[in-house]
């Protein structure tokens, strides 16, 4: 193992689920701050829609953490299921047997759950992941579960997180009325190059590394050309590299190195002669899925248009005074794994400009909605 070779004392490019691996991108910290304004503000459903590998469970699981003194959680992903199903998962995680309960058994169970939840002054936040793969009717299942409430406020809230398909899926017009009902949506979109590099370093120093740079410019280069800015492609990419150099007894990671491992985990040289081809790379053009929906709520219309507008302009990249400040948030502790969910919107330097991509940070105005979040200061009046 490259572990001793390289001083690392646990592998930093696991590819679970470790919320000690979340690295705080710019629009990460906008996707979180939204999500926890949404719950904190009573909102019934709100939803995360990103690309695959972007780390979105991460990112559920950091939120669960934040939640745990303060409410009463459940975190769902079995999502090929019919209603009766998912009904039954969810009593399961509440401790309640459903077995041999019809579907009018279950509805009075989960009232029963939720009404002692309500009187008890906490909050009860359902966690969906993998909402995309849900039928129609189970959506509208779900959409139903809105109906526990008390006369002042729901005492269920939900948060659907889910693939671009979510997206396309609640823009169909057959679930107009779920769609209405979520007031806020997040979003996490791929890495930009400086952001690369610093998610890469971000690992490294989380598993205990502290030496010079373990992947040289070269290397870089190639990680981000070949990965799309996507956590799990480069994790897949850098694990796979730190395995050759160790096997090539290397101190630092090369662009041939790079090259060597991403021949190897080419599938088109892998696969058969008679397979389709592979799908094309990863466009931001899915998000015209999300742009397709927006906020019905209006008690929320202001978290929208402060966190939407950041979406659609482009967040940059946070400074090092930022990293540092969502380094100190509290984080799970879990050891279930290892795989970050960051995301930040692309930016480039023009050419010419002399200006270095990989140390340059450019710093953007932080919306009031972050700086509530993140204990800086009050919104504004």
């Amino acid at each position: 193992m490259f572990l001793e070779h390289y001083g690392l004392r646990e592998q930093p490019f696991g590819v679970t689920p470790d919320p000690r691996y979340l690295y705080f991108s710019a629009m990460h910290r906008e996707a979180l701050a939204s999500l926890v304004y949404g719950i904190e503000s009573g909102c019934g459903f709100l939803s995360l829609i990103a690309p695959p590998g972007m780390g979105k469970t991460t990112l559920l699981l950091h939120l669960l953490e934040r939640l745990r003194k303060s409410a009463r959680t459940v975190f769902l992903f079995q999502t090929q299921c019919d209603s009766r199903e998912f009904f039954r998962y969810l009593l399961t995680d509440l401790g309640v047997d459903a077995r041999d309960q019809n579907m009018a058994h279950m509805h009075e169970s989960l009232n029963f759950v939720l009404l002692n939840n309500a009187r008890m002054g906490r909050r009860f936040v359902l966690i969906i992941d993998e909402a995309q793969n849900l039928k129609k009717t189970v959506l509208e299942t779900v959409r139903l579960l809105s109906d526990f409430e008390s006369a002042s406020s729901k005492v269920l809230q939900i948060v659907l997180c889910g693939q671009p398909q979510l997206a396309d899926k609640l823009s169909h017009p057959d679930l107009m009325q779920l769609r209405q009902r979520v007031s806020i949506f997040s979003r996490l979109q791929p890495f930009d190059k400086a952001e690369v590099v610093n998610y890469i370093h971000h690992r490294l120093k989380v598993a205990g590394y502290a030496g010079h740079a373990l992947f040289n410019l070269d290397a870089i280069d190639k990680i981000v050309a070949h990965s799309d800015g996507i956590p799990r492609i480069i994790n897949n990419i850098c694990f796979n590299a730190l395995t050759l150099g160790y096997a090539k007894r290397q101190e630092q990671i090369d662009g041939s190195t790079v090259c060597e491992v991403l021949t190897d985990l080419d599938m088109d040289v892998l696969g058969s002669p008679s397979a389709p081809p592979a799908p094309a790379r990863i466009s931001h053009d899915w998000c015209s899925s999300l742009n397709r929906l927006e906020p019905t709520h209006e008690a929320h219309q202001d978290s929208y248009s402060v966190t939407g507008s950041a979406w659609m302009n482009g967040a940059e990249a946070v400074t090092k005074d930022e990293q540092a400040e969502s380094n100190s948030l509290p984080l799970a502790s879990s050891a279930d794994g290892n795989s970050p969910g960051v995301v930040s919107r692309r930016d480039s330097v023009s050419p010419g400009s002399g200006r270095d991509e990989f140390s340059e940070r450019h710093t953007r105005p932080t919306t009031w909605l972050e700086r509530s979040i993140f204990g800086q200061t009050k919104p504004p009046r």
